[in-house]
């Protein structure tokens, strides 16, 4: 189950840095060499979803969990917007249903 979370983990990273990256550019008037690693990163997202063992419909689903989680770090880690009690609620509701996918998927 470590190994699962760890890999939705770095799957998540990589696609939220892949959309950021182009955020920047067009919204932050970044400069437009910010797409050459945002093109690698959703490169790397793309591949690191081939790795998972399970079904790919289940997959997304149980890996909507922990990015919704991911999603609230990055948002306080980059952005310096601190999560709020119910966005930490809503991360462990996120991960238990998680849980309940990948477990279940093992049986």
């Amino acid at each position: 189950m470590l190994k699962t979370l760890l890999l939705f983990t770095a799957t998540a990273l990589a696609e939220i840095t892949g959309c950021y990256l182009p955020y920047l550019w067009l919204r932050q008037n970044g400069s437009p060499w910010l797409l050459l690693p945002a093109i690698l990163s959703l490169t790397v997202f793309v591949w690191l979803l081939t790795l998972h063992p399970t079904a790919s419909g289940r997959v997304y689903a149980a890996y909507g969990g922990v990015y919704i989680g991911t999603a609230l770090l990055w948002l306080w880690a980059v952005e310096g917007i601190k999560p709020q009690l119910t966005d930490w609620i809503g991360i462990g509701l996120c991960l238990s249903g998680m849980a309940v996918i990948m477990i279940g998927a093992r049986h």
